[in-house]
C-alpha cells in the first residue's frame, strides 16, 4: 500500500530507533509496526528494519522453539518474525535486507577485507563494523524513497552482542543531526502481587544503561498489565530525564491491532512531529479503526487444533495464528486455538485421537524431520473421516498426501523420504535439484513461485482466479509418479508451479473442506484482507454440524 505522500520539511530522511529493555520479548516488534503504522496512516513513506545481534547469516537455521518462526520474504529471505509483523501493520512486502544480523555484517566486512577494499587498514569494529551497519540503514532509505525508517533492535540494552549496533545508531544520531533521528525505549513496569503497585526501578536502570552507552532516549514506552498510572509516569519521567509527555503506556489490549489507536491517544504522533521537525502531520484512519475492532468484537466462536511440532512455542506458528485470527475476524468470529503436539498421536488409540472430534477445525502447519511425523499423518487421515474441516500447509500438505495414499490407496508403506529414506513407496520425495546441495542456509526452495489453479476446483473457488503468487520454504515435493493412483482414488491436485513441475495444492471433493498447500499461505495474509484458504477454512470451521 503507498498512500500520497506528505513530504517531510526538509526531505531529509527521518531515522527512529527502537531499543528495549529490562527483558525480551517485551514485543518491540509491535510498538515498532504501531509507530510505523501511525506515521504511515499520516501519508509518509514509512518502513521497518528488525536487527538481530546473533552471530547466524540469518534465522533459516534456527530452531523454532528457540528462535520463533522463520519468516519467509517475497524475495527469499528466512527472517525473524518481526518482519511479519512489519509486513502485517503496514500493509507492504518487504525484502531480506530488511532483516540484518551480526552474522551478515561481519560476513560482508570480511569479504570487503579479503577484497583490499581497506587498503591495508586495521579493520575494527569502529568504524568499519559500524560504518557498515549505518550503510545497510542508509541504502534501504535511499532505494525506497523513505520519509521514515523504523529500526528496531533485537534483544535487551547491555547485551554485549548489540553494541555495535547500538553504537551505529548513537554515530547516525551526530551524523543525521536531532532533528532526523529520534530514540524509542521500550521498557516494563511489573506489577508484584504483594505490593500491588507498578514498579518503576527496571526502567529506571534500562534507561541509565542505555545513556551509558551515550544514548538518551526521547520517547519511553512502558508496557504494562494495565495503564500506567500517573505515579509511575511521573517517577520514570523524573528519574529518565525524559519529559511526562514523552513517557507512553503500552498496556495489555485484545488485539495488536489496537496498540497504534493506544499510543495516538496518547499524542504519539505530535511528540514525533515535533521532534523530527515534521510538517503538521495529521493521521487519516481510513478503515483502520474498523479493521482492528473486528478483532475484539464477535458474534460466535470457532475452535481450531493447531498439530504440530513445534506448538511448545506458539510464536513459531504466529503467522499461522495471525491468519486464523485475520480470518476469524473477518468473519465476526472468536477465534479459540488449541496448540497440540503431534507426538501424542504417533500411536493413537481410539480414544486419544477423538479427542479431536470436538474442535470445528484441524490445521496442520509446516515442519521439518521425523519427530511427530507419524502423528500428523493419524490425523490428516482422521480429520478425513470425521469430515472435520482441515487444512495443512507445507508439511501438512506432504504428509496429507502420506495419509491418503495409505489409507485410502491402499500404499501401506508410502511415506516422505524425509521421514523414511528407504521407502519403497516415496510419495513425497527430495527435490532433485537439492541433492547437489550441502550447505543448509539459505538452499531450500524459497520465496515467491506463480501458481496454476484449475479450473473448476474448490481452489479455483476458493481464489476466484487462475493463478496465484505465494511464498515457499521446502526442500520435499509430491512424486507426481504417483498422481494417477491418488487421482484415481478421488484426491484432486487442482494447483501446479514451474510449468506443471510441481504440486502446490490438493483437495478432497465431497468432504465439508479438505485442502492443503505445498506454500506458505500465512505470510501472505493481512489484517481486513485474510489469505483465502484461511478464510475459507475458518468459515467451513465456523459452520456447526
Amino acid at each position: 500500500m503507498r498512500l500520497t505522500r506528505n513530504k517531510v520539511k526538509d526531505h531529509h530522511i527521518k531515522y527512529i530507533f527502537v531499543t528495549g529493555g529490562v527483558l525480551s520479548g517485551l514485543g518491540k516488534g509491535v510498538i515498532s509496526s504501531s509507530i510505523g503504522k501511525i506515521l504511515q496512516l499520516t501519508g509518509l513513506n514509512v518502513s521497518c528494519v528488525k536487527i538481530d545481534p546473533y552471530v547466524n547469516y540469518d534465522a533459516g537455521t534456527m530452531n523454532p522453539v528457540a528462535h520463533g518462526e522463520v519468516f519467509v520474504t517475497c524475495d527469499g529471505g528466512e527472517c525473524d518474525m518481526d518482519i511479519g509483523n512489519y509486513e502485517r501493520f503496514l500493509n507492504i512486502e518487504l525484502s531480506r535486507d530488511h532483516n540484518i544480523t551480526t552474522g551478515r555484517i561481519y560476513s560482508e566486512v570480511i569479504d570487503d577485507e579479503r577484497q583490499g577494499k581497506y587498503l591495508g587498514q586495521c579493520v575494527q569494529i569502529i568504524p568499519h563494523v559500524t560504518d557498515a551497519i549505518k550503510n545497510k540503514l542508509r541504502k534501504i532509505s535511499i532505494q525506497e524513497d523513505l520519509d521514515i525508517l523504523v529500526i528496531e533492535c533485537g534483544g535487551t540494552v547491555g547485551d554485549i552482542e548489540s553494541l555495535p549496533f547500538l553504537e551505529a545508531f548513537r554515530q547516525m544520531k551526530l551524523e543525521e543531526g536531532d532533528y532526523n533521528t529520534l530514540f524509542v525505549h521500550v521498557t516494563l513496569a511489573p506489577i508484584l502481587d504483594v505490593v500491588g503497585e507498578q514498579k518503576t526501578k527496571p526502567t529506571q536502570h534500562s534507561v541509565q544503561e542505555l545513556r551509558r552507552i551515550g544514548i538518551n532516549p526521547d520517547l519511553l514506552v512502558i508496557r504494562c498489565k494495565n495503564i500506567l498510572s500517573d505515579d509511575a509516569r511521573r517517577k520514570i519521567s523524573l528519574f529518565a530525564n525524559v519529559n511526562s509527555n514523552c513517557v507512553f503506556s503500552c498496556h495489555d489490549v485484545k488485539s495488536i491491532f489496537l496498540v497504534p489507536e493506544i499510543l495516538a491517544e496518547q499524542g504519539i504522533v505530535s511528540i514525533i512531529d515535533n521532534k523530527l521537525s515534521l510538517q503538521n502531520l495529521f493521521i487519516k484512519w481510513s478503515n483502520w479503526k474498523l479493521i482492528a475492532k473486528s478483532f475484539s468484537e464477535y458474534s460466535k466462536e470457532v475452535y481450531v487444533a493447531i498439530v504440530g511440532k513445534y506448538v511448545s512455542l506458539p510464536d513459531s506458528y504466529v503467522s499461522v495464528y495471525q491468519s486464523l485470527s485475520h480470518a476469524a475476524a473477518k468473519l465476526g468470529n472468536k477465534l479459540e486455538v488449541a496448540w497440540i503436539d503431534s507426538e501424542k498421536f504417533d500411536t493413537p488409540t481410539k480414544e486419544k485421537i477423538s479427542v479431536l472430534k470436538k474442535f470445528d477445525g484441524i490445521l496442520i502447519p509446516g515442519g521439518f524431520g521425523k519427530r511427530g511425523s507419524e502423528g500428523i499423518i493419524n490425523v490428516a487421515n482422521f480429520a478425513r473421516e470425521a469430515n472435520i474441516p482441515f487444512l495443512g500447509i507445507c508439511f501438512g500438505f506432504q504428509l496429507s498426501i502420506v495419509s491418503f495414499a495409505r489409507n485410502v490407496c491402499g500404499i501401506v508403506n508410502a511415506n516422505s523420504t524425509e521421514i523414511d529414506p528407504n521407502t519403497c513407496d516415496p510419495v513425497v520425495e527430495f527435490m532433485p535439484e537439492q541433492k547437489t546441495i550441502n550447505n543448509m542456509g539459505g538452499t531450500m526452495r524459497l520465496g515467491s513461485h506463480k501458481i496454476l489453479i484449475n479450473s473448476n476446483t474448490l481452489a479455483s473457488k476458493i481464489y476466484s482466479n487462475n493463478f496465484i503468487i505465494r511464498r515457499h520454504r521446502h526442500r520435499f515435493e509430491f512424486n507426481k509418479n504417483y498422481l494417477s493412483v491418488l487421482s484415481k482414488n478421488g484426491m484432486i491436485l487442482s494447483g501446479f508451479s514451474d510449468n506443471e513441475k510441481r504440486t502446490e495444492i490438493l483437495e478432497i471433493p465431497n468432504h465439508k473442506f479438505y485442502f492443503a498447500v505445498q506454500y506458505h499461505a500465512e505470510f501472505d495474509s493481512r489484517p481486513g484482507k485474510p489469505e483465502q484458504a484461511f478464510e475459507a477454512f475458518i468459515q467451513n470451521a465456523s459452520l456447526k454440524s
